[in-house]
């Protein structure tokens, strides 16, 4: 007999505001924020999800929705799912939640994304200061290939992938993530060393109640106050996995992740088209609504067994992830290198984030030597399936970077040449907004 079609346990409407669909969403990590649904391990189940804002950017060519862009909306998830085993028993804290990816892709009927770049006084971004202002290319869908009016030449397939993927936190380990960004927040400017480029951002987001959405919770009442006052913002990735952003998370992958709660409480949402290493520009993949189909499998104290803790308590462990066999293949690239001196000259020990900014700048640098603005190829490699990587972490006082950029993305060669022979210097159109 056939598989069964995929159970829809998160129904979505585009057409829909988050706080109107069928099924709650939430933004936020809490605890007691209540599942929507039970899911069986090895039922396969299908998710569906608004992007990231809620459909609050437009399908246009102006960037003021990214401009005066409410981040307290970040990010909308579908979820929490509670996960049993085939005797209706919960998952429980110290288990491992083996999360499948089978299927994902775009909503049908709304196949299309945006990349952004954020204004540096409303997120910013990693090169803020070399590009403070907002910025919006829209990206179209052609089965597995996006192209983009705003960066013209360009056409790639997607990697495409769950951004946020997680399962609820504990008060305790909760308690730890507030405490530790908050006493960041305090402190951080005056004790951190490293990465001194980076700290016109905010270096944590911490509770609020604004714009908060709490699921099945009413807003208003005493319980979604005192929620809304301790529920951790879904902005970094942390122990129970959330928003890690990792480009290969693609079909065939698998996610394991701690449980923290009766249940497991997982929930997912930020869904990318394809994605640059790194997503440097912040609002940095192609964002889209879009669906997961998911099987998951409950390991029984699989957290002792499989997670050491790095650091005070047994919460502090992170996700293992199993990537699937299924990504775009690419046989040329051009390698661009960065090392840990920033931009005034000054040297940093070891510092792996000044090192790939270099590298991002220097090929920034390059690729607008082939008529395209320094902002295009700013979202392009936040967006693109270009690789970044960490080459050398111990030759003091440098650390070395490196960005891999695919040269088949491109309609015209784009590899260094003889003197005579180089690019020719045809000017795109910089219709970006």
């Amino acid at each position: 007999m056939a598989p069964l079609t995929p159970r829809l346990v998160v129904p979505i409407d585009v057409k829909k505001k988050p706080w109107e669909q069928k099924v709650c969403l939430h933004n936020r990590w809490h605890p007691d924020i209540p599942p929507v649904a039970d899911v069986t391990e090895g039922e396969l189940f299908r998710v569906e999800m608004v992007d990231w804002t809620g459909g609050r950017v437009r399908d246009d060519d102006s960037a003021d929705d990214i401009k005066f862009l409410d981040l307290t909306i970040t990010h909308y998830l579908s979820g929490p799912l509670r996960i049993v085993d085939a005797e209706g028993v919960p998952a429980s804290p110290g288990d491992l939640l083996a999360v499948e990816i089978c299927n994902l892709g775009p909503l049908p009927g709304d196949e299309w994304g945006y990349t952004g770049i954020f204004e540096k006084d409303n997120g910013g971004g990693f090169l803020t200061e070399h590009f403070p202002s907002a910025r919006k290319a829209i990206w179209y869908f052609e089965g597995i290939y996006a192209y983009s009016p705003q960066i013209p030449g360009v056409r790639f397939p997607g990697l495409t992938h769950p951004g946020i993927v997680g399962t609820a936190p504990s008060v305790e380990l909760l308690n730890i993530w507030n405490d530790r960004e908050r006493k960041l927040i305090e402190t951080g400017h005056e004790s951190l060393k490293l990465c001194e480029v980076l700290h016109q951002r905010p270096l944590a987001s911490l509770p609020t109640s604004d714009n908060c959405l709490l699921g099945k919770i009413q807003e208003g009442t005493a319980e979604w106050q005192k929620i809304a006052n301790e529920a951790a913002r879904t902005i970094p990735g942390r122990e129970n996995g959330g928003n890690c952003d990792i480009k290969n998370l693609s079909r065939g992958s698998k996610v394991y992740l701690p449980v923290f709660v009766d249940g497991a409480n997982l929930s997912t949402g930020d869904m990318h088209f394809s994605q640059g290493d790194g997503e440097v520009s912040f609002c940095g993949a192609i964002e889209m609504s879009g669906f997961l189909e998911l099987k998951c499998e409950i390991i029984r104290g699989g957290m002792k067994e499989y997670l050491t803790p790095v650091g005070p308590t047994p919460l502090h462990v992170n996700p293992i992830f199993e990537i699937g066999p299924v990504e775009p293949r690419f046989s040329e690239w051009l390698v661009f290198e960065g090392i840990s001196v920033d931009e005034s000259g000054k040297q940093h020990f070891l510092d792996a984030s000044v090192a790939y900014k270099r590298a991002v700048l220097n090929a920034i640098e390059y690729l607008s030597r082939f008529g395209y603005s320094k902002e295009q190829v700013y979202l392009l490699l936040s967006c693109c399936p270009c690789e970044g990587r960490i080459s050398g972490i111990v030759d003091a006082p440098n650390a070395v970077a490196t960005l891999a950029i695919p040269t088949a993305i491109f309609d015209q060669d784009i590899k260094p040449k003889r003197l005579g022979h180089g690019p020719k210097l045809r000017r795109l159109p910089d219709v970006l907004r």
